[in-house]
């Protein structure tokens, strides 16, 4: 019972890193400097990890590992990023919360794999809560409500082939081939689009140390530590606290308005997920037709993100 109160305290720490990194890409980072914002949080952290497994890619993984880092790290995080700088941290942290949801649509759509109808249910709930929270305000920026739905579109479609791709791989070295191969990938892109490198203030300096170690590489390994020795609905429901330390950040830190509507709309994005696993979340007779969303969430690690052995799904 102590070991498993222990492993409950340090998984919960990926949750509250990846909401808190809203607010640190928001206040700390260059606004400017996306794509080089991206490439210094997953290159380093990807490193850190691959050194962590000692484990190479063979086989199909070399191109599975590059079609999946395209997705889930280069262009995931650099519409995260771009999110980030540009709506409110509540926003775009509740924004991002829906995405388990998401993916009950773009696996049935992809794969044909029917949800029940908790499951659409709670998607639609999700859906309206998002709404609720973002509708009738001038002030959220389109442009940014656009790059937090791309990010997780295009993330929902990476970890729906990470599903169906899940032979063959554990989920760290997966994580750390991604987060490698995706900062390789960025970097020639952000020297031919915003040139050398930004100038690192201090405050910039601890932004990307947060991000890179704390937010990625340190809450990653976390995570899947707490895969192992945690039952998968626990971790699931640890984390729905990624939302919550983005919107209490927002509110307390930041000074951003949370009002009625935005606690109504919170509530039903959280309640949304809750509904949608409500069945399947440990269920081991499904087979084949297991809760779709556990499936999805499972390669959920991040990012934003992203786990491998829960039906959870919250952005790094």
């Amino acid at each position: 019972m102590e070991a498993t109160r222990r492993w409950i305290a340090l998984t919960a720490v990926a949750p509250l890193a990846w909401g808190a990194n809203y607010y640190v890409t928001r206040s700390l980072l260059p606004a400017d400097r996306p794509l080089w914002g991206a490439a210094l949080r997953a290159l380093p952290a990807g490193l850190v990890l691959l050194g962590l497994t000692r484990r190479l890619p063979s086989g199909v993984w070399w191109w599975r590992s590059a079609v999946l880092a395209l997705m889930n790290t280069t262009t995931f995080f650099v519409l995260l990023y771009i999110a980030s700088e540009l709506l409110p941290t509540s926003v775009a942290s509740s924004i991002m919360a829906a995405s388990p949801l998401a993916m009950l649509l773009i696996a049935w759509a992809l794969a044909g794999q029917h949800p029940r109808r908790t499951h659409l249910v709670g998607a639609l709930v999700g859906l309206a809560g998002v709404v609720l929270m973002i509708g009738g305000d001038s002030a959220i920026s389109v442009r940014g409500v656009a790059a937090s739905a791309a990010a997780m579109l295009v993330s929902s479609v990476g970890y729906v082939l990470s599903a169906r791709w899940r032979d063959g791989a554990d989920a760290l070295s997966l994580t750390a081939w991604q987060l490698t191969a995706g900062g390789l990938m960025l970097l020639p892109v952000a020297v031919a689009v915003e040139g050398g490198p930004p100038a690192i203030s201090g405050a910039a300096a601890l932004g990307f140390g947060y991000s890179t170690f704390v937010a990625t590489a340190l809450a990653f390994a976390l995570w899947f530590g707490g895969l192992r020795h945690l039952p998968a609905a626990t971790v699931g429901l640890l984390g729905l606290l990624n939302p919550v330390a983005g919107v209490l950040l927002g509110a307390l830190v930041a000074g951003e308005s949370f009002g009625t509507r935005q606690l109504c709309g919170l509530a039903m994005v959280i309640g949304g997920i809750l509904l949608g696993r409500r069945q399947g979340d440990g269920s081991r007779d499904a087979g084949p037709a297991r809760s779709l969303l556990t499936r999805a969430g499972r390669f959920r690690g991040r990012y934003g993100h992203r786990a491998v052995e829960a039906g959870c799904g919250q952005d790094r």
